[in-house]
């Protein structure tokens, strides 16, 4: 729970403080790189540290996470541009990749089927204090002291968590010879990161049907068909294919996909909403996106006694159900929505999410045994981490093709009144005075609500997706079994 603070902090404490650091830092057009580049480094990471879990232990795996993260929210604090800034994040993520999946792979770990339900519901109470406290700390940072202090603060929760792991926890590993794959992990980074990159650019920087758009795709595609080929031959591979040959991991991946893109295209772009065009500050807008954080544990918790009585799939498809409700209303939003309406469907969509994420986990775990927890586990995690990735990309670019457009033909009357940057909503977003009231503050607080009308709009379809992937899940669950050359298999369960 210490380990899962240290993440689950850093994320809802950014969100709030966005708009102060492109205040002081500028680069409005680059703020998706910040959750793009963590999520990144986070995601193409993480089947690495599940391997390296199942070969050395999870705690040495653990050590290093939250080192590299204590060290990137360092540097991050000292940032003293939107692209350095940018490259410390990446770090963060690094760090992230480790600490969020070794908490669930341990939790898999300790406690039966029965009694994980109800452990993980204590694990994800963390993101519910995270939700309050983060939000308070980012809004209390941002407009009274420095937002540099939403990175500084990582430094004594993360020296106590380091403390608990290394006096509290015990494992015992059996030691054996293994070979780390890492020309498959080369692959993945630089695969991953290509199609990332031209997902968050193309639009902005190039147009979509240019020739450095269809490059970088073009590159990002072949490294990722060559990492399918050396998963193959790979002795011990860092992501083995099998994972998305059965229904409940496959199903379970995919609704990792969809979770990840919920949840940052929330996390994201609700402050910006919250403040840009409802002339917020940014405590309150914390505190709308704590609503979604909140929902939930809550759900999550409940989600135990849900799935022992009606199963799995089941009790994730009422939670999909949930998730996309909240998606319309948050589609439904006006441009004069009172505050309390956003909070309303951030909890909404944050409940659905809690009884969707607990049950698919749970099921993807409870198919191996512990030699192969780290792995799937790692999967369903790196799953979630390309979907938030992807979903910053994307949502990034529908935000940004959508402002590009609306600031490149102003009126005519306002034409020469602001700059045709991007960096133009900072007229609205923390700033305070005439400006924030001019004629231009207006259009631009416009252009604000049609990038995050848009967005919403493109949430609701993640959520139909996540819908639609619950499907695949089985539901019964199949125990897998593997030969000496890890070919899996099943058994009835």
């Amino acid at each position: 729970m210490l380990c899962t603070a240290l993440v689950a902090l850093d994320s809802t404490i950014i969100a709030t403080a966005v708009p102060s650091v492109v205040s002081d830092l500028g680069g409005f057009s680059q703020f998706p790189w910040l959750f793009s580049i963590y999520l990144l480094t986070q995601a193409v990471t993480v089947p690495l540290y599940g391997k390296l879990a199942d070969i050395f232990g999870r705690k040495p795996v653990m050590f290093f996470g939250i080192a590299a993260f204590l060290l990137g929210s360092v540097l991050c604090g000292f940032a003293w541009s939107m692209p350095a800034l940018i490259v410390f994040r990446a770090l963060q993520g690094i760090g992230a990749g480790a600490v969020q999946p070794m908490s669930i792979t341990m939790v898999g770990d300790l406690y039966s089927v029965e009694e994980r339900a109800r452990v993980q519901g204590y694990v994800a109470s963390v993101w519910g204090v995270s939700a309050v406290i983060g939000p308070t700390l980012g809004g209390v940072f941002s407009e009274y002291v420095n937002w540099r202090w939403i990175f500084f603060i990582n430094l004594p929760l993360g020296a106590i968590a380091v403390w608990a792991l290394a006096t509290r926890f015990k494992e015992r590993v059996e030691r054996s010879t293994h070979r780390i794959d890492y020309l498959g992990a080369t692959l993945l980074t630089a695969g991953s990161s290509l199609l990332i990159l031209g997902l968050l650019e193309g639009g902005v920087a190039w147009a979509w049907a240019s020739v450095p758009s269809l490059l970088i795709f073009a590159a990002g595609a072949v490294l990722i068909v060559a990492f399918l080929l050396v998963e193959r031959r790979a002795a011990e591979p860092i992501l083995p294919l099998w994972v998305f040959r059965r229904r409940v991991l496959i199903g379970g991946n995919m609704v990792g996909l969809t979770i990840g893109a919920l949840m940052i295209g929330l996390t994201s772009y609700v402050p910006t909403f919250a403040q840009g065009v409802l002339g917020t500050g940014a405590l309150l807008a914390g505190f709308a996106v704590a609503a979604l954080t909140v929902g939930w544990p809550l759900a999550a918790t409940f989600s135990g006694r849900l799935y022992m009585r009606i199963g799995f799939r089941d009790t994730a498809l009422i939670g999909g159900g949930l998730a996309l409700a909240g998606a319309v209303m948050c589609a439904f939003l006006g441009a004069h929505a009172p505050l309390w309406q956003v909070a309303a469907a951030c909890f909404v969509v944050g409940a659905g999410l809690g009884l969707m994420s607990s049950p698919s986990i749970v099921a993807v775990q409870s198919v191996v045994g512990w030699e192969r927890r780290g792995v799937v586990t790692a999967t369903n995690m790196f799953c979630r981490s390309i979907g938030s990735a992807v979903g910053a990309a994307v949502l990034g670019a529908i935000s940004n093709s959508t402002l590009d457009g609306r600031l490149a033909h102003p009126p005519a009357a306002l034409a020469g009144q602001m700059p045709r940057s991007l960096d133009a909503t900072a007229l609205v977003l923390g700033s305070q005075g005439s400006g924030a009231q001019s004629a231009a503050a207006t259009y631009i607080r416009q252009a604000l609500y049609d990038a995050s009308h848009h967005v919403f709009l493109a949430v609701t379809v993640v959520a139909v997706l996540g819908l639609g992937a619950l499907l695949l899940m089985p539901r019964h669950t199949e125990q897998l079994t593997f030969d000496r050359r890890g070919t899996a298999s099943t058994e009835s369960n």
